[in-house]
């Protein structure tokens, strides 16, 4: 199949692209960029005119609810909607059940994921046998698989002895350990973060301290072990001044934040909406400030949507008893474009943080439209005013705390490989 999609505002972060330039596909692959090459016939033609052209969407979290969970939602649901929202690569935690501790539950999703021909998926494996903290998988095993990386998602480690032999075991093999730095005694029944909302709906409460504790212990065995560490969803301003000093000091870590964190704080908890309960708990206004500070200072390197759906009636229920977590994966896009325009940056910053940059992480040739790269496309109008509603998303779960709020950009196309597997209607 050739395709030739014309008229477009060529955005490729990676390569300092920001044109209006025509891009030719064929055989999957992007063979020229500009003009066409020598007796290109093509099979389509897409006229982007009044649109960004840019690399397909890189996701770092996308709970795809299978195995174990189909009841919230389907591989099928949840890859319609990462194509609906213009993501054609993600990264899928470890915490299915049974949890992704052998090779082959990892490559039983890869074959039922590439069976469907729509976004790449990306198992992220578990650090331990069942996510209980104890006994390290077989890591190797698990990456000839299919695994890129590997994490206890939510799950706490038995005790750090466990932690400092899975970085030792990692590093010595160049695995990425995924870690959300969370310690599970000082967050221990918590749901909301420890400060005045809490207080006054009187929620269990979370303090900044679990995280920067945790935060603390991982950074130093990283820096003991030499591993490859990326620390998931941060959540506080003084975890971004701590991974921005080890940064300075040349560790090799890297960190993301979620899409809703950029965006809410404790105050949007309202009077108990359990759309915001989520993991780590949306903070306090200063906190929120700094991780939009540090993604664009660079200190975050990646944006993701941290997608879980869950099942409506695990949601209508008190705050504190509700099953954490908020559908994001089609709203990535329209909420890093949210956050880019009111930081005052553009498109492309915008971009780096949900392409290049997560593709890196991930260690992936994804990410960008260099001549050769695998055509993984989404084309959107930036210029398109929507409401988000709950019940037009395509993913099964609905919990939003974005409903009803209007965003700009719209994906009006999603190629994988080369193939068009998304076109608004």
């Amino acid at each position: 199949m050739k395709i030739h999609i014309k008229n477009g505002r060529l955005i490729d972060p990676k390569h300092g692209i920001d044109a209006v330039r025509d891009i030719y596909l064929a055989a999957g692959k992007v063979v020229a960029v500009g003009d066409a090459p020598t007796n290109f016939g093509a099979n389509r033609v897409i006229d982007a005119t009044g649109r960004v052209v840019c690399p397909g969407l890189v996701d770092l979290a996308v709970r795809l609810r299978e195995p174990g969970f189909e009841y919230m939602a389907t591989l099928e649901s949840e890859m319609d909607a990462a194509i609906a929202g213009g993501v054609t690569s993600l990264a899928c935690p470890p915490d299915t059940d049974p949890p992704l501790d052998e090779p082959g539950l990892v490559e039983m999703l890869k074959f039922r994921a590439k069976n469907l021909n729509l976004a790449h998926v990306y198992p992220v494996g578990a650090l331990t046998v069942g996510l209980k903290g104890a006994r390290l998988t077989e890591m190797a095993e698990l990456r000839d698989a299919g695994c890129v990386a590997f994490s206890q998602a939510e799950a706490p480690f038995a005790d750090n002895q466990v932690l400092l032999r899975a970085m030792e075991y990692a590093a010595t093999f160049g695995f990425a350990v995924w870690l959300r730095a969370q310690d599970p005694a000082l967050a221990r029944h918590g749901v909301a973060h420890d400060g005045e909302v809490a207080t006054r709906l009187g929620l269990p409460a979370i303090p900044v301290t679990a995280e920067t504790v945790a935060l603390s212990t991982i950074l130093i065995i990283a820096r003991e072990t030499g591993a490859r560490i990326h620390i998931a969803r941060l959540s506080s301003a003084e975890g971004v001044a701590m991974v921005r000093e080890a940064k300075s000091r040349g560790l090799p870590v890297t960190c993301d934040i979620g899409i809703h964190h950029a965006h809410l704080s404790e105050m949007d908890i309202g009077y108990f909406d359990p759309n915001c309960h989520l993991m780590p708990p949306l903070r306090s206004q200063r906190d929120r400030d700094a991780l939009r500070a540090g993604l664009a200072d660079g200190t975050i390197d990646a944006l993701c949507s941290d997608h879980t759906p869950v099942d409506e009636d695990v949601k209508q229920v008190p705050f504190s008893e509700a099953e954490s977590g908020a559908t994001g994966v089609e709203l990535l896009l329209p909420l890093a474009l949210k956050w880019a325009e009111e930081s005052g940056l553009g498109l492309t910053a915008a971009l780096e943080r949900i392409t290049a940059k997560p593709a890196a992480i991930l260690g992936i040739d994804a990410g960008h439209l260099g001549v050769g790269a695998i055509a993984d496309v989404c084309i959107f109008d930036p210029d398109h005013h929507w409401r988000i509603e709950a019940a037009a998303l395509k993913s099964q779960g609905k919990n939003t705390p974005f409903s009803g709020i209007e965003v700009r950009g719209r994906v009006t196309h999603t190629l994988v490989g080369g193939t068009l597997v998304y076109e608004k209607k």
